[in-house]
């Protein structure tokens, strides 16, 4: 009974395989998922990719490995790192692996994310998730791609590190440097912190969407507008506080993020900086005070009053105890105490006794210094210093100084009259600039004198020149050392009453307004020297023009184009012509054509000397350099050629002579490009434009000829390409015949020595070239024509080519009169399934002799428009195949093949038809006869009719009609099996539970009858074939 048994369990092994192997297939297709991209990250940063897979058989765990394709090695795929394989990684990848800078996570069976925490640039390129299988079939995707870009960080933020004191209720003002050079779009957001301790407080920020947001503790304050932040120009963002508070004295900082946009339309962070702090430090004004100085008038003259006021800026001042002092020049000269005493220093105790000096406190916060009749010495600076006590009687714990002003006391105007005169308004630079200081007084007499010349440039700003004291010294100002050591500077007293100044070389940082100031002295009985007062003279406006705003240059020619062995000539003229005291040079520069770097021809120095450049030695011999009186430079070039066409333009220097031999160059300019263009002489090559047709016979020998009707000069010479073509067919070139005589032969001229053997050319004159076929044969009917190329020699000894030409066309007829080749031209379609094997037959239908030989040649067309033909192989008349084309590869070799069926019958095999073979294909019969000189010779040509050949895709499977439709699956394979099934199992309870008849005694021997063991052989037949 065990035999029946064992049947069974195969039977529904093999079933149950049968039925879940087609179900399987159907439900559990599988797909990769890989984050989508591409992906755009920064340098050092920390990115995650997620890879997740859909199957079936959930409960294993699913093994994933990283892979990339460098863009620097497109067709190189690098192993990165793998779940299953602790030795996966390459070796560029194994360090960091190893060190966890590249690891996965693990987040269930079916999904990981690759973790990278420090990109580098050369992790840029194509990822690869590739999931092995885990089930018993391949059904689906296994892998999926995505793109990483790696660019560098360029966010930069910077704020500069200070510390900022501040009171209570004043404004703070901070800006945050914010750029960024990422090629791609982004945003950025900016972000304003308050750190105290260890707790950062936000204050405001500018999201990636421009919108603006405030931290919890400043939206109110925000609202208000006490807070701002608002960006200023393309890089700044300036954080605003007002009213500040004391809370709010900490470390300021600002954070900036660039954004980019996913393809998921998802926002990523790219890289983020923050700045150093800046420390603000807030003071309560609980029981601070400040000092103000303020004054009625700061321009006071001789004999004026001053009336200057302390004002104290404090909280609670009544109850309070301040002291207050005035300080001239740093000197305290009053002070009045918490009491009301006054105290005074030097003689400002005697003046306070005459009436000239009052000192009063105005009311709680002013205190109030009054000097009256004022004198010279009382100008100066002032401030006042407020000191507070605990007590009337105490001393001072806190002490606040004011800010300085500055009061002028001026004399009263003399009866001095002073006037300045000039040369001159405007003058060119490097000229000469003169101004005279004439002094007139009504008195008979005046006082000693000093003058000081002085200058007010286009800012704004007065400076001194030269001074010449009382003693007649001269001083000079710094910035006009160097004039001075140059002796371009003069200053002279040519009368009692006239001071005159003289400025040389004048430069344009001269230019402005010129003024001079007059100071009038007297002895005092002491012998000292008392100042009676002091006299400025009218301003003056002198204008220099630069040379650059004068200077100009322009490149003119009359011959902008020339031809070969031809003169240009090309003019450089300067404005203004004449300068006096100036000397032009003038350089010439050359850019050849289609060409981007100039070079340097020649220069006609400031000192009448010419420098020739070392780079166009193609110039040399043919370029005159000449400098006209009107002060232009004329270039003339002889003999030219193509090398010296092209862009030409001067530069221009003005020089000046400084001291003795020194010059020094003042200004420079460029002209205008002058293009110049340089043609060879326009071709006259003819040829013979008579078509003709002549007709000859098998071996004869055939010459044509190539006639010049006209060509360009006399010692023109020429290369000859004579080119054949079929009834229809495309044109070849066969053979050139080169200006030299060299004969270069194309094609199966090239190739084929036989055939080259029958092709000659030769030049019986210049102008005269012959081409020369022997034992012609039917092959050789055809169009022959010439095309010539001219040559002549150029100015530089250089061939090139001035034209060319083609002759009509020659046609040749080939009388074949027993010529009877005829091959099946019978057109036809053939289907065949793909990767099916094939033949095309060639059939010879009648030959003109018994002993006739062929050579077949195979082509094929796409069934385009205007496809091109392709040929494919050749079978000689030896019956020696050589193959043409892309049919020279090994493969493609076993692919085609040719076979000789018979003397006219013969087939090409394609073998694993693919859809690419698809076409027309037609063969070529040559047909070669033993002429009486015993030599081959072809009699005829023939071509077969078109076989259009169409490859069909293989026929779609039983398996894959069933997968398309549910409802086909389930009757084709569920139910039937299900019957299938049951029959099985009625069949075995019968098999197993028969009427069995007694057992005999024999039953117990040792020997088993042979029926037993093999039960039903009909039975076992079949369920094998089941």
């Amino acid at each position: 009974m065990e035999r029946p048994r064992l049947t069974l369990v195969k039977i529904e092994a093999f079933l149950i395989f049968y039925l879940i192997l087609p179900f399987d297939l159907c439900t559990a297709q599988r797909q990769v998922k890989l984050q989508e991209g591409p992906l755009i990250r920064t340098e050092g940063r920390h990115i995650t990719i997620q890879c997740d897979v859909s199957r079936t058989q959930k409960s294993r765990e699913q093994n994933f490995e990283w892979l990339i394709t460098r863009p620097d090695r497109p067709t190189f795929q690098v192993q990165i790192i793998s779940t299953q394989d602790s030795g996966y990684s390459y070796a560029m990848y194994k360090r960091r692996v190893e060190t966890r800078e590249i690891y996965i996570e693990r987040i269930n069976n079916d999904s990981v994310r690759l973790h990278i925490t420090n990109l580098q640039k050369s992790d840029e390129g194509e990822y690869e998730c590739y999931t092995p299988n885990t089930e018993s079939i391949y059904w689906g995707t296994y892998n999926a791609f995505m793109n990483l870009t790696v660019v560098p960080d360029t966010l930069r933020a910077s704020l500069v590190p200070q510390v900022i004191n501040k009171v209570e209720g004043d404004s703070l003002e901070l800006v945050c440097e914010v750029s960024k050079q990422t090629p791609y779009h982004t945003h950025l957001s900016v972000t304003w912190y308050l750190r105290k301790g260890d707790q950062n407080i936000k204050v405001i920020s500018l999201t990636r969407d421009f919108i603006l947001s405030a931290g919890e503790l400043y939206k109110q304050r925000w609202a208000s507008g006490d807070v701002r932040l608002d960006k200023v120009g393309a890089t700044s963002f300036r954080l605003t506080i007002h009213k500040l508070q004391v809370s709010e004295q900490g470390q300021f900082y600002c954070k900036s993020v660039e954004w980019i946009q996913d393809q998921d339309k998802s926002w990523q962070e790219l890289t983020e900086r923050q700045t150093a702090n800046v420390t603000v430090n807030v003071k309560s004004m609980g029981k601070e005070f400040l000092a103000l100085l303020t004054a009625a008038n700061v321009n006071i003259n001789v004999g004026g009053s001053l009336e200057i006021t302390c004002k104290v800026e404090a909280q609670n001042s009544a109850q309070r105890f301040f002291s207050v002092a005035w300080f001239l020049n740093d000197d305290e000269i009053v002070r009045i105490g918490p009491n009301a005493v006054l105290s005074f220093h030097g003689e400002y105790g005697m003046r306070e006794s005459s009436g000239m000096v009052a000192v009063r406190k105005k009311n709680d916060k002013e205190y109030v210094l009054k000097l009256y009749q004022i004198q010279v010495e009382d100008g100066g600076k002032y401030h006042c210093q407020v000191e507070e006590s605990e007590k009337a009687a105490s001393g001072a714990f806190s002490s606040k100084k004011s800010k300085e002003i500055v009061i002028t006391v001026q004399r009263p105007q003399a009866n001095l009259n002073v006037v300045i005169t000039s040369n001159t308004t405007e003058i060119l630079e490097g000229g000469f600039l003169q101004f005279a200081c004439n002094v007139h007084s009504e008195a008979a007499t005046y006082g000693q004198l000093s003058i000081v010349w002085q200058f007010k440039n286009k800012q704004n700003i007065k400076s001194d020149v030269i001074e010449m004291n009382r003693d007649g010294v001269q001083i000079t100002a710094e910035p006009y050392r160097e004039h001075l050591i140059h002796g371009d500077i003069r200053m002279a007293r040519v009368g009692l009453d006239v001071f005159t100044l003289g400025i040389y070389n004048a430069w344009t940082s001269d230019e402005g307004l010129y003024s001079c100031k007059v100071t009038e002295w007297a002895v005092k009985a002491n012998q000292n020297w008392q100042l009676i007062g002091e006299y400025v003279s009218n301003d003056t406006a002198v204008t220099i023009k630069s040379l650059d705003s004068i200077f100009k240059v322009t490149a003119m020619t009359r011959t902008p184009s020339a031809r070969y062995y031809g003169t240009f000539e090309l003019q450089c003229l300067i404005q203004p012509s004449t300068l006096r005291h100036l000397l032009t040079a003038v350089s010439w520069k050359f850019q050849p054509a289609n060409s981007n770097d100039s070079y340097h021809l020649v220069t006609f120095t400031h000192d009448t000397a010419i420098l020739w450049g070392d780079k166009g030695l193609n110039f040399k011999g043919k370029m005159i350099v000449t400098k006209t009186a009107s002060n232009s430079v004329r270039l003339s070039v002889s003999r030219a050629s193509n090398l010296e066409a092209g862009k030409f333009l001067c530069n221009a220097e003005l020089w000046q002579r400084q001291h003795a031999d020194q010059w020094v160059m003042k200004a420079s300019t460029t002209s205008n490009i002058l293009q110049v263009v340089v043609s060879p002489p326009v071709s006259l090559l003819e040829l013979a434009q008579q078509d003709t047709t002549i007709q000859r016979k098998i071996g004869d020998v055939i010459e044509f000829d190539c006639r010049i009707s006209a060509q360009t000069q006399n010692d023109s010479q020429f290369s000859v390409t004579w080119f054949f073509s079929r009834s229809q067919g495309q044109k070849e070139a066969l053979l050139n015949i080169n200006r030299n005589n060299v004969i270069q032969y194309y094609g199966e001229l090239h190739t084929n020595d036989r055939k080259r053997m029958k092709f000659q050319v030769e030049k019986t004159s210049n102008d005269l070239y012959k081409l020369i076929i022997e034992r012609t044969d039917a092959t050789d009917q055809g169009d022959y024509y010439c095309h010539v190329t001219e040559w002549l020699l150029d100015p530089n000894n250089i061939w090139y080519q001035v034209g060319d030409a083609a002759s009509a066309i020659t046609t040749l007829q080939v009388h074949t009169p027993n010529a009877n080749l005829q091959v099946s031209d019978d057109n036809k379609t053939v289907l065949v399934n793909e990767d099916a094997d094939f033949e095309l037959e060639c059939l010879i239908i009648n030959q003109t002799g018994a002993q006739s030989q062929f050579s077949v040649t195979w082509y094929f067309q796409n069934e385009e428009v205007k496809a091109q033909q392709k040929e494919l192989l050749q079978t000689d008349r030896n019956n020696v195949l050589q193959y043409h084309g892309s049919l020279k590869t090994n493969f493609q070799k076993l692919k085609f093949q040719s076979a000789k069926v018979s003397n006219n019958n013969y087939t090409l095999i394609i073998r694993n038809a693919a859809l690419s073979d698809s076409g027309i294909y037609f063969c070529k019969v040559d047909e070669w006869i033993l002429s009486p000189q015993n030599q081959w010779a072809i009699q005829g040509s023939d071509q077969s009719g078109l076989t259009t050949l169409r490859i069909q895709a293989s026929a779609p499977t039983l398996h894959s009609k069933a997968c398309a439709s549910p409802f086909f699956f389930y009757f084709i394979f569920v139910y039937p099996f299900i019957i299938f099934v049951a029959l099985i199992i009625l069949a075995a309870y019968f098999y197993w539970n028969p009427k069995k008849p007694p057992k005999p005694p024999q039953e117990n021997s040792l020997w088993t009858p042979i029926e037993t063991i093999i039960a039903d052989p009909k039975s076992d037949v079949e369920a094998s074939v089941i």
